[in-house]
């Protein structure tokens, strides 16, 4: 038989001939309609040696078989094929750098899984794969093995035996070539490292990455281009590994090439600017040693400008000339293109607030030329209004109309209050619950509503407001409220009485500029204080000498500027407020208080994710003329959360006089409060929302004063002890660690803080925290 399919094979390829059938042979798992659609010969054609020998390659190109052949029995065409095996089980181990599961998806990819064919050419590609992955880590002495068992007949178990080594160390990095800068000072530039400390070590970076050198290069290069050396380069690197291959060693041959400073500065193409503008924005000048940062510095900021007047897409480039005098002449090529234009503003993510909310805040227009500055500022205004938890601005050019384009603003929104019941719990109030509705986005429509009734420990409060901040197109606002409120001042930790008070107030707001705006206000407030038998000494003679009641019309007015880049947790920018308030001559009281607040983020990182924060608030109030005594229960109060954090809420300031010997002596607050805070905002680790969420270190100060001391019972005179004025060495200081948490269920805030300078008598509290939980 050999020999039969011998001759026929030999006539077969001496001369084509006609093949009436196909039959096929050492088929197992494959299926014969596989072979018949990969092979392209079927019955009734007539071929030739060569077309056999090429339907033969592409059968054995389906990766199905490891051997092909073709003989003849006659006119009938034999094809016989061996199956390669099929996995069975795919077992890894030793890995530890790459999780199992990535692994095994990789592998799956370039074809090697259970049920699959195993290709040997296949599995010998990925151990060269594997090992060039590991070696991208710095693990050069990586090995990958990889055997196959059979289990049965066609079936095959794959293991891969991963030896992932030690990542290989920086043991020396010699840099050949400067005269400028000593070795030292290169070296400190880089994150690779080749002499770890002997106790500090762990802290050190001296395990080599291709990406790691390419940084350092790159800082190398950048610190010889702003110092000057316009023509420095790093002419060759060699990175060589010992006979272990875990030791690299490291050589950058540079050329320094000459020291320059600026020649001449000019501009071709078309400067839409004034000359002297375009020149103001500059940050490189004629004598100035030459700087690659600030020449591109420069370039950005004409950029800016440019598309400030609405030319979006203008380019600047900056050409240098080298000179003999070791000189730099800059032409800076202006090519502001077309004014392009803003064909329409979208806005994305907004599922509850109306779209209108949102494009009165635009400064950008459709239709006018498009400018970076408005459409940034319109961003901002955006997160100002507090509805979101971020806002990102996109443009993009209108197809078929190049000086046009399109402004889409994505905005993810944030809870902002809703109809509720709620609960929540402070270390000032004690429990708080309730029925309320506090919105500053009511039903989308940017309105701010709060409508309910609360009670905890220490008050009860019913209370209506309203405020449309678009009462006009314009941006005036009007807002009127109505409330009543029972407030237990002894378990707020302040002195032993408590108020009732009812009123009502209209108040408007007038933008003054893009990021300020006056407010104005006026309402009408009836309080009645009781006393109890241990109301401090103070109290009781004040409410002897002025009555238990008072009525009075509030006036109000302030001044706020607002410049922070978002409107809750902001990272970066300033805002101020200076406020006054002043009963209305016919009160039964006359008197006025006044207000300045500030504060000043400044961002660490582009990002923003580190800031530095710094806070101020003053207060100061008296009666008009200075001879009736300035009504207690209006006075000011600091400690706890919001103010200074490791005191006790509103136990900073001067202690009262007990009506009776042993009595508690608490605090009235003051009528001039001083407090300031400075803090650094880092983002907590392992969380991935850092918009809702914000830890800080900070150092808090501050406490209230008496300008003068209230009169006590004549029975108690000898007791009091109460020192008047403002003095600043009694200012408190604490520091601790703080986080808020803007949660789904609520906002939470809590410190930990210990005072720096506390007295005897101060009440301390290690921990406090805020928390409010709606259903």
């Amino acid at each position: 038989m050999a020999a039969f399919l011998l001759a026929a094979a030999g006539s077969a390829q001496a001369q084509p001939f006609d093949v009436s059938d196909i039959r096929v042979e050492g088929l197992k798992r494959v299926s014969a309609a596989s072979v018949f659609n990969a092979f392209p010969v079927t019955a009734s054609d007539t071929v030739s040696e060569r077309e056999l020998a090429a339907a033969a390659r592409e059968l054995f190109a389906t990766g199905l078989f490891d051997d092909v052949s073709l003989a003849r029995e006659g006119s009938v065409l034999v094809i016989q094929v061996v199956e390669r095996p099929t996995i069975a089980q795919l077992n890894i181990s030793g890995n530890d750098q790459i999780a199992e599961k990535d692994l095994r998806e990789g592998l799956r990819e370039a074809g090697l899984s259970e049920g699959q064919v195993l290709a040997l050419s296949t599995l010998e590609e990925i151990q060269r794969e594997l090992e060039s992955v590991y070696q991208s880590q710095g693990r050069y002495s990586a090995r990958i093995d990889a055997g196959v068992e059979t289990i049965d007949n066609g079936r095959v178990k794959v293991n891969i035996d991963i030896n992932e080594g030690d990542v290989a160390r920086i043991r020396q990095i010699n840099i050949v070539g400067n005269r400028a800068f000593d070795d030292d000072t290169l070296r400190d530039l880089f994150e690779l490292e080749d002499r770890p400390g002997m106790f500090f070590g762990w802290f050190s970076s001296d395990e080599y990455s291709r990406q790691a050198l390419a940084g350092d290069i790159e800082r190398l290069r950048t610190y010889y281009l702003d110092r000057g050396y316009a023509n420095f380069e790093v002419a060759s690197t060699q990175v060589s590994i010992g006979p272990e291959k875990t030791d690299i060693y490291i050589t950058l041959n540079v050329h320094e090439g000459e020291q320059y400073r600026i020649g001449d500065i000019g501009f071709t193409g078309r400067l839409i600017l004034d000359e002297s503008e375009a020149r103001s924005l500059l940050a490189v000048d004629r004598g100035q040693q030459f700087s690659r940062s600030k020449l591109n510095a420069s370039t950005e900021a004409l950029r800016k400008r440019l598309g400030a007047k609405g030319f979006a897409f203008a380019e600047v480039n900056a050409v240098p000339t080298m000179k003999a005098d070791s000189t730099v002449d800059l032409v800076l090529n202006v090519d502001p293109g077309e004014r392009t234009y803003v064909r329409r503003i979208e806005f994305e993510g907004n599922t509850t607030t109306q779209d209108e909310v949102l494009r009165r805040e635009m400064i950008q227009m459709e239709g006018a030329p498009a400018s970076t500055d408005d459409i940034t500022q319109s961003r901002q205004r955006l997160n100002r209004l507090g509805f979101f938890k971020q806002v990102e601005v996109n443009t993009r050019r209108v197809p078929g109309e190049p000086n046009k384009l399109d402004v889409t603003y994505e905005v993810e929104e944030q809870p902002s209050g809703s109809v509720s019941a709620s609960i929540g719990f402070s270390q000032s109030a004690g429990v708080i619950y309730g029925a309320s509705l506090s919105q500053k986005n009511f039903l989308g429509t940017g309105n701010r509503v709060n409508l309910g009734a609360q009670r905890s420990d220490t008050f009860t409060s019913v209370n209506f407001g309203f405020t449309d901040p678009y009462w006009t197109l314009n941006g005036v606002s009007r807002g009127y409220n109505v409330f009543y409120r029972e407030t237990d001042y002894e378990d707020s930790d302040i002195s032993t009485y408590s108020t009732d008070s009812y009123g009502a107030g209209i108040s408007f707001g007038y933008p003054i500029s893009e990021l300020s705006r006056l407010n104005f206000g006026a309402s009408a407030e009836d309080l009645k204080v009781k006393t109890y038998y241990d109301t401090a000494s103070e109290i009781e003679r004040y409410v002897d000498d002025e009555g238990d009641s008072a009525k009075a019309v509030k006036l109000t007015g302030s001044w706020t500027r607002n410049n922070l880049n978002r409107g809750i947790m902001p990272t970066d920018g300033s805002y101020q407020r200076l406020s006054v308030e002043t009963a209305a001559p016919g009160s039964d009281t006359s008197y006025f208080k006044l207000r300045a607040r500030a504060q000043q983020l400044f961002a660490l990182d582009d990002d923003d994710l580190w800031s530095l924060k710094f806070s101020g608030n003053l207060g100061y109030a008296d009666t008009f003329g200075g001879s009736d005594p300035f009504p207690f229960y209006e006075n000011f109060y600091a400690g706890g959360l919001g103010s200074v954090r490791g005191f006790t809420s509103n136990t900073l300031g001067q202690r009262t006089t007990p009506k009776r010997e042993g009595g508690r002596d608490r605090t009235l607050g003051g009528n001039v409060l001083v407090e300031g805070s400075a803090e650094v905002l880092f983002p907590m680790p392992f969380v991935e929302d850092q918009d809702s969420m914000q830890s800080s270190l900070f150092v808090d100060g501050g406490n209230t004063f008496l300008t003068s001391c209230y009169d006590v019972l004549d029975d108690d005179a000898a007791r009091q002890n109460c020192s008047s004025g403002v003095d600043l060495g009694e200012l408190r200081y604490s520091a601790g660690i703080g986080l808020s948490w803007l949660t789904p269920v609520g906002p939470l805030t809590f410190s930990v803080a210990r005072p720096l300078n506390d007295e005897s008598d101060d009440d301390t509290e290690f921990f406090q925290f805020s928390l409010g939980q709606s259903f």
